[in-house]
């Protein structure tokens, strides 16, 4: 399978975007864009975690146990089935959303509570073009590799911010300021990090950054945030879960 290049994912992800522009205020972009995406993500992985397993096991049941596994994904939950769907996209996509949390507690919430059956908003058609569009490249670590999909979802973040204006700030902290921040605090292997006002991440994840630089070893850090927004903390927990690797 041919690798995506971070340009061909960032431009692809970016037109996600201008597909649902005019119903979704480009405020909440953010609130619509990322859990589809981390939900193609979660599930191109397994697949390929899957595959992997059935040539090991030879067993369909033993390859989906949670051994070969870091999120389980029910069979009536995965992206194909909701794919298929052509009516009452929305009430799919929340069954599924909720589906995977129930599965894997450790992602309890992290799909945020967006109106995905609001179909006023989110007509049947317009998720339809959605889904169509992320189903177009397969997202899984063969195509996609987790530096990359944390970079590209940084980038989005970014886009997303600018969009925003006046409500980034709530979200979003430019890259130089937070690495300037960073370098000044001086975090290393062993310590215990915390952001109070977290946002999508950005601090936690430059704290990481930082110890590998300095050829540390980031497993030994002890990294907390705290976000009062549940929207912008469910992209926080989506960032670090996809810059940590699925």
């Amino acid at each position: 399978m041919n690798r995506l290049t971070l340009s061909d994912l960032e431009a692809h992800l970016w037109h996600a975007a201008h597909i649902i522009t005019g119903p979704i205020d480009a405020s909440d972009y953010k609130t619509y864009i990322f859990p589809i995406l981390f939900f193609k993500r979660i599930c191109d992985v397994y697949d390929e975690e899957y595959a992997a397993a059935m040539q090991q096991v030879g067993d369909e049941e033993l390859a989906r146990g949670s051994m070969f596994h870091r999120i389980q994904i029910p069979e009536a939950c995965h992206w194909t089935h909701v794919f298929s769907h052509s009516r009452d996209i929305g009430q799919a996509l929340t069954d599924a959303f909720r589906c995977i949390e129930q599965a894997n507690p450790h992602l309890y919430g992290i799909f945020s509570d967006a109106s995905w059956t609001n179909k006023d908003r989110l007509s049947d058609e317009l998720l339809a073009t959605l889904l169509n569009h992320f189903n177009k490249v397969n997202l899984g670590v063969a195509s996609v590799r987790d530096d990359d999909m944390g970079r590209a979802y940084e980038y989005l973040i970014k886009r997303f911010a600018d969009k925003a204006n006046k409500k980034a700030g709530e979200f979003y902290t430019p890259r130089t300021i937070v690495r300037l921040m960073v370098n000044i605090l001086g975090p290393q292997a062993g310590e215990s990090v915390y952001d109070p006002a977290c946002g999508t991440g950005g601090m936690l994840l430059e704290t990481i950054h930082h110890v590998k630089e300095n050829v540390g070893d980031p497993r030994l850090l002890t990294i907390k945030g705290q976000e009062k927004n549940l929207t912008t903390e469910a992209i926080a927990r989506m960032n670090l879960f996809l810059h940590a690797g699925n």
